[in-house]
């Protein structure tokens, strides 16, 4: 079974990011929204330049668990939202799909990440990857599990270090030089 993997070389993640630079600001733009709030991909698509623009916090209720989530928009990912939005409507999607007046779909986010991850060399990617991904930095920079497991809306901690591959990381990291 493949399990989708997060980026943890951040001169990937740079690599991911110029890859669909080069494409178009849509593209890039979701992939830096997906890896800064760590939201579900079915999460981010819906959103609008309104939910979003001149706002503190990204008020959703989400698609899965059909609780209400508030997340905060830090100074850079402002910036970024300031940028990207700067000659849209407030009633225009985020991800506009080029085909019809809605947001591009799951499928097209998945193949859109998937050719720009490919073209850094990487594997094992999807849409989760870039949820994966702020958690397994989240983690790395801040150490605290149980607040990662909050804003996953996971059960128990090890369900948080597993879905980030902390878990896994840990134990390839353990036997790798472990020999009889």
């Amino acid at each position: 079974m493949n399990t989708v993997q997060p980026i943890r070389d951040p001169q990937k993640i740079k690599l991911v990011k110029q890859n669909l630079r080069k494409r178009n600001s849509r593209d890039w733009f979701l992939f830096n929204m997906g890896i800064n709030t760590g939201l579900r991909i079915s999460d981010l698509l819906p959103l609008r330049v309104g939910d979003v623009r001149n706002q503190t916090h990204i008020i959703i209720k989400e698609k899965k668990t059909g609780k209400a989530k508030r997340f905060p928009i830090n100074y850079s990912l402002k910036e970024l939202i300031e940028s990207y939005t700067f000659d849209m409507e407030e009633r225009d999607f985020l991800f506009p799909s080029n085909k019809t007046d809605l947001p591009i779909q799951r499928g097209q986010a998945y193949k859109i990440l998937n050719q720009a991850a490919a073209e850094a060399g990487l594997s094992e990617i999807g849409t989760h990857t870039m949820r994966k991904t702020f958690g397994y930095f989240y983690y790395k920079q801040t150490k605290d599990v149980a607040m990662l497991q909050k804003i996953f809306g996971h059960s128990a901690p090890s369900i948080t270090l597993r879905y980030i591959g902390i878990e896994q990381e840990q134990m390839d990291e353990s036997l790798f030089n472990f020999s009889l």
